[in-house]
């Protein structure tokens, strides 16, 4: 005979093995897909803060991603592209995985060719061909979350590239290929 605690813990632990085969298969993952998606901005340059529904009923909302490309842009030249979706799915993924529900505070999203090759020039370790001029990348932190954590939830989520810079406290992801620096 069982006690009654056991017993509970038995069938928390069973639904709690069912919750996750259930969001492991294809249903799940489509329930998934159903959920609504939004992200919290606050850009760090402009003082712009947004709060953005990019995807609802299992598609991209071209309002939302309109939105995020105008605030996700070239802030010295006002320079707008369109970014790349799975760039904010990524964004999402990293606070589903930590539970967060921060602000993402944006230190750099697109930036134009001009603005990129200036940059390279002054020295700031940017890239020639930065994912940041293709709309693939964002440079950020999260308000309620270590930059550590936050790349650490990046790389695990394993859809791109991450950079860590440690001490300028802030965390490079891109939807190019996996890589870590």
């Amino acid at each position: 005979m069982t006690s009654k605690a056991t017993d509970t813990t038995r069938r928390r632990f069973l639904a709690g093995m069912g919750a996750t085969a259930l969001a492991m298969s294809p249903v799940g993952r489509l329930l998934a897909a159903e959920t609504p998606r939004t992200l919290a901005f606050s850009h760090l340059h402009t003082g712009e803060r947004a709060r953005v529904t990019y995807f609802e009923g299992g598609r991209y909302l071209d309002d939302g991603l309109a939105e995020l490309n105008q605030l996700l842009r070239d802030f010295r030249t006002d320079d707008v592209t369109a970014m790349d979706p799975a760039l904010f799915d990524i964004l999402h993924g990293v606070q589903r995985l930590t539970g967060s529900d921060g602000t993402y505070e944006i230190i750099s999203g697109y930036r134009s060719p001009t603005t990129n090759e200036a940059l390279r020039k002054a020295g700031r370790g940017v890239a020639r061909k930065s994912q940041h001029t293709l709309g693939k990348a964002i440079d950020v932190r999260l308000s309620d979350l270590d930059t550590a954590k936050l790349r650490d939830a990046g790389i695990s989520l394993a859809q791109g590239g991450v950079g860590y810079y440690a001490s300028s406290n802030f965390v490079h992801l891109d939807t190019g290929r996996v890589r870590r620096w």
